[in-house]
């Protein structure tokens, strides 16, 4: 087994990412030293996945710190640069909040605010790795979590740091002697699955399946799944579930052949502010991303395309919803109230 490792910190320099663009073919890393150098890695998907987005923006923030000074309004500035960049994912504003916040508590000195930035990005990237083990061990015992089980898009180390989420409830369970097999998705329109978890699943030993989007439900219907498991972007206050499009075709698949569908998020996925699925916003991205694959062409030039990166999942084909402090179960509104302190 092959630990991957997607982001270093280098404290007072920059941040080094892995090239997540570029695998399976080549393992290349970036030295990220400014806000706008960080910006464009997120923006291109270089890095990736809700919970490191927010540990990078955490390092975005740091980099600030030392790139414009400490003072308020650069660092406000270099805050708005870096949410602006990938608006779905809630753990990437969130984490560029609690950073002004460390940064408010340092106080007035420079130099100690930007200690108090590179300390809190060092903490975050600790604290994700604890919870995502946290979430493994929760998620490992679920019914249906055994024989095979399939997955959509990345969700593994690539995706947050640390073990992952659904990708890792999948590793535990395996290990575990449950998960014989993993079927994964490719994911389109920029095959995160079948270029990033099938290379993860292989780096973990894990035996695995690759399969179009297009033959998900069938496969689901063949009952060679018992169980589908994703991870979220963004989780509303009612258990809505935004992630990677084609998500909910998933679980509307699952819900008609009665195999369960599960959600494996961490605690800083889940959105007070959004009450249902619909005050998700949603990142649609550029249309030549559809008609082919990196330089690589196969739709006629001038065409239009629709290319949400998300949808939304309702609550209600849900099975659970698999944090590290335990899984959550219907009805989602009082469980996610109780899990996050939002108001019913």
């Amino acid at each position: 087994m092959r630990a991957v490792e997607p982001l270093r910190i280098l404290p007072g320099e920059g941040v080094e990412a892995l090239d997540q663009t570029l695998l399976p073919r080549e393992e290349r890393r970036l030295r990220l030293r400014t806000v706008a150098e960080v910006a464009e890695a997120i923006r291109a998907l270089r890095v990736r996945g809700a919970p490191l987005l927010g540990v990078t923006g955490a390092c975005g923030m740091a980099i600030a710190g030392g790139e414009r000074g400490a003072g308020r309004e650069a660092l406000a500035r270099a805050a708005a640069e870096l949410k602006a960049t990938r608006p779905t994912a809630a753990d990437l504003g969130a984490m560029i909040d609690e950073a002004l916040r460390a940064a408010d508590a340092a106080g007035d000195d420079e130099d100690e605010r930007r200690a108090a930035l590179w300390r809190f990005a060092a903490e975050a990237l600790a604290r994700q790795r604890v919870r995502d083990a946290a979430l493994a061990r929760h998620g490992r015992d679920l019914p249906g979590m055994e024989g095979g089980v399939l997955t959509h898009c990345n969700t593994g180390a690539l995706a947050t740091g640390g073990e992952g989420t659904a990708l890792a409830v999948i590793a535990a369970a395996w290990r575990a002697g449950r998960v014989a097999r993993c079927h994964a998705t490719e994911t389109r329109p920029l095959l995160q699955g079948a270029r990033l978890t099938m290379w993860e699943l292989a780096a973990l030993g894990i035996p695995a399946t690759l399969l179009p989007d297009s033959a998900a439900a069938s496969l689901i219907a063949s009952g060679r799944v018992n169980a589908v498991i994703t991870g979220a972007d963004r989780i509303a206050a009612n258990g809505d579930a935004a992630n990677k499009v084609g998500t909910c075709a998933l679980a509307l698949a699952a819900s008609r052949h009665g195999v369960p569908f599960y959600v494996a998020a961490p605690r800083s996925t889940f959105d007070a502010a959004a009450a249902t699925g619909a005050d998700i916003p949603i990142e649609f991205r550029d249309a030549a991303e559809v008609g082919g694959f990196g330089d690589q062409r196969w739709s006629p030039d001038g065409g239009d395309a629709w290319n949400p990166a998300f949808d939304v999942t309702p609550a209600d084909l849900i099975a659970a919803i698999v944090t590290e402090r335990g899984a959550l179960r219907p009805p989602y509104g009082p469980a996610i109230a109780a899990l996050t302190g939002m108001a019913r």
